[in-house]
């Protein structure tokens, strides 16, 4: 490595740095080294992990591949301004090509040979956070399937991928989650699973907004554990007190047992005790269960079918298990 000279307008070109604030970019101007690379010389090989990339300030690079037989195939030529791996860098990628220099040629590297990430991270972390954020934002532009992989691998975007569909309150999914998740992965059968708590506005006109809270708490309790119980399903929060779940491969009568086994666990809760002239509050509530496709092969139908027999249930004094069924409704 020789003395590092370097043009903030070429660092301000790699797409890894192009977002960064000034004191960002000072602090990897301050890191970053210097190559002076001869002519036919290599920059980095096959099956080298990419712990550093270059930016090309004079002469060129060209990359390759070697063929079996020895021959190369080349891939690639950079010249003066490029930037050169920064890619697979972003990736933490091993190279799959070989680099060299096609004339004699002049590198600025970053992290200089003396520096790791880790200890980046440990010298300045928001700058290093700000670098792995952008290099997010350049793999999902370059490839599609990069939000999968992001998805799926990296537990903070999970963190954030499950608040999106969490409800705050319960703990339990919201029914945005049905649009954009659970329909791609119904299974036929699927049960649908509605419940709303009766006289829920005495409840919460007579003790308050808190009450109704804790209530709707300790209701979110005994679904997330019937889900726990059985090994899968969704506890969903589809409305302000309207809950339920969903179960792939669940039949009519799984389905019946379960919307039986809430109604029972619900009136069991415990009732809000007396106080004043307030008399105590005793729990029940409406329940509608339908299954798809066997009741209606229209998922969204299915939905709206059962949370309009739900409601017109509860209406009629509620504190019943109703079966919704789309012929049975009368809608041919």
């Amino acid at each position: 490595m020789g003395a590092v000279n370097i043009d903030l307008g070429s660092i301000k070109k790699a797409e890894l740095f192009s977002s960064l604030k000034q004191e960002e970019l000072d602090f990897i101007i301050s890191h970053c080294g210097s190559l002076n690379l001869n002519k036919s010389k290599p920059l980095f090989s096959s099956g080298e992990k990419a712990s550093q990339f270059y930016f090309l300030t004079s002469g060129e690079i060209r990359v390759f591949n070697r063929k079996e037989d020895g021959s190369e195939e080349e891939m690639a030529r950079f010249t003066d301004g490029d930037t050169i791996g920064d890619f697979d860098f972003a990736r933490g990628a091993v190279y799959d090509a070989y680099a060299e220099a096609a004339e004699d040629s002049h590198l600025i590297v970053f992290p200089g040979s003396e520096y790791t990430m880790d200890t980046l991270a440990q010298e300045d972390p928001q700058s290093v956070c700000s670098i792995l954020l952008n290099a997010i934002v350049m793999m999902t532009g370059r490839i599609k399937s990069t939000r999968k992989l992001i998805l799926n691998n990296m537990s903070w975007v999970q963190e954030l991928h499950r608040r999106a569909y969490e409800d705050p309150g319960t703990g339990l999914w919201k029914q945005t989650l049905i649009a954009d998740e659970i329909t791609g992965v119904l299974k036929d059968p699927s049960a649908l699973i509605m419940v709303k708590p009766d006289r829920f506005k005495i409840l919460v006109d007579s003790r308050g907004h808190s009450a109704g809270d804790e209530a709707m708490i300790r209701i979110a309790v005994i679904l997330k554990n019937l889900t726990r119980h059985i090994g899968h399903g969704w506890p969903m929060r589809f409305k302000s007190n309207e809950v339920g779940l969903i179960f792939n491969n669940f039949g009519p009568s799984q389905a019946e047992l379960i919307a039986h086994e809430l109604a029972v666990t619900i009136k069991e809760m415990e009732s809000v005790p007396a106080k004043d002239d307030i008399p105590a509050f005793d729990f029940s509530a409406t329940v509608s269960w339908t299954v798809w496709p066997q009741d209606d092969p229209e998922w969204d139908s299915l939905f709206i079918g059962n949370y309009s027999s739900l409601l017109d249930n509860w209406r009629d004094g509620g504190n019943r298990i109703v079966h919704y069924s789309k012929t049975e409704a009368g809608h041919e």
